[in-house]
C-alpha cells in the first residue's frame, strides 16, 4: 500500500470524510437530540484517530509526490469542511493524478 501513495490518501480520505459526516449526520444529533452521548464519544474517538491518520498521509503524499505547499493546505483545509475530502479526491481525479 505504501508503493501506491494516492491510493492510500484516497482511502484514508474516503475514511475520514466518511466519520466526519457520521459524526455530524448522527453522532451529534443523538447526543443533543436524544440525550445519547455515547454515540460521539465512540464515533468521535473514531474520527479523530482518522483525522490524524489524514494529516500523517497528507504528510507521506506531500513529501513522496512532491505536493505544493497549496495543495497540502487544501488538502488539509478539506478535512473540516463536509464532504471536503470527497470534493478535494474528485478534483485529484480529475486532473488525473490518480
Amino acid at each position: 500500500m505504501l508503493k501506491q501513495p494516492l491510493k492510500l490518501f484516497r482511502g484514508v480520505g474516503y475514511a475520514e470524510g466518511i466519520s466526519f459526516l457520521l459524526l455530524l449526520g448522527i453522532a451529534m444529533p443523538l447526543k443533543y437530540f436524544m440525550d445519547m452521548p455515547m454515540a460521539v464519544s465512540i464515533v468521535g474517538a473514531l474520527h479523530g484517530g482518522l483525522f490524524v491518520l489524514y494529516l500523517a498521509v497528507i504528510l507521506y503524499v506531500t513529501i513522496v509526490k512532491r505536493w505544493s505547499f497549496i495543495k497540502a493546505t487544501l488538502a488539509v483545509a478539506s478535512s473540516v469542511i463536509p464532504f471536503g475530502p470527497f470534493i478535494f479526491d474528485a478534483r485529484l481525479v480529475k486532473n488525473s493524478e490518480v
